[in-house]
């Protein structure tokens, strides 16, 4: 692989030692389930990429005006910043969101702004595919995520069973730009995200 190509992330694995488990850093490409985690030609779109998302955020914006919705929670608010999780975590909250993201636009796509979201779709798929190298699979045993990821990661989880489809909507849209530009960029970036 070439230097700079990859994305370099370290792990908390489980090693025995002599006083028992001691937490040891590894490189994500070395467990199983990272093998191929290329992210460093996410850390920008291109500018038809880009277009294609503004495209679909202004016909939805445009959409909301006719319709009588009110949001109370957000469920990506201001201060989150993936900078604020450790390097190994980072892919695991952008997977998550990225997540809920696509299950939002596929959904919606199935309304009058289908064929507005074709190629934006079709982008997050492809970085999701690519994402999902660099997230190991999650253990049905062992140590669950805590702390700050374990926060979002719950937030996401629930989102879905606590807000209306309309505001699961707005929220993704209006965090989408934030996604692309930002946490996509920090995750592509490794370590050197701070």
């Amino acid at each position: 692989m070439a230097p700079g190509c990859t994305l370099v992330l370290m792990l908390m694995t489980v090693a025995p030692s002599r006083t028992g488990a001691a937490p040891v850093p590894s490189p994500l490409g070395a467990l199983p389930g990272a093998r191929g985690c290329h992210m460093a030609q996410f850390k920008s779109l291109s500018p038809q990429e880009l277009q294609a998302f503004k495209r679909a955020k202004d016909a939805f914006e445009e959409s909301l005006l006719q319709k009588d919705w009110d949001c109370s929670s957000r469920l990506f608010p201001r201060t989150r910043d993936l900078r604020q999780l450790q390097v190994w975590e980072r892919p695991v909250a952008l997977e998550a969101e990225l997540a809920l993201t696509l299950n939002v636009l596929e959904a919606t796509a199935n309304s009058s702004l289908d064929h507005i979201l074709d190629q934006p779709l079709h982008t997050l798929h492809h970085i999701h595919s690519k994402l999902q190298a660099c997230v190991p699979a999650q253990p049905t045993a062992g140590p669950r995520p805590r702390g700050r990821l374990h926060h979002w990661l719950h937030r996401l989880q629930e989102a879905p069973k606590k807000e209306s489809r309309d505001c699961l909507e707005a929220s993704v849209m209006f965090n989408l730009f934030r996604l692309l530009t930002q946490d996509l960029k920090c995750v592509a970036s490794g370590d050197q995200c701070v």
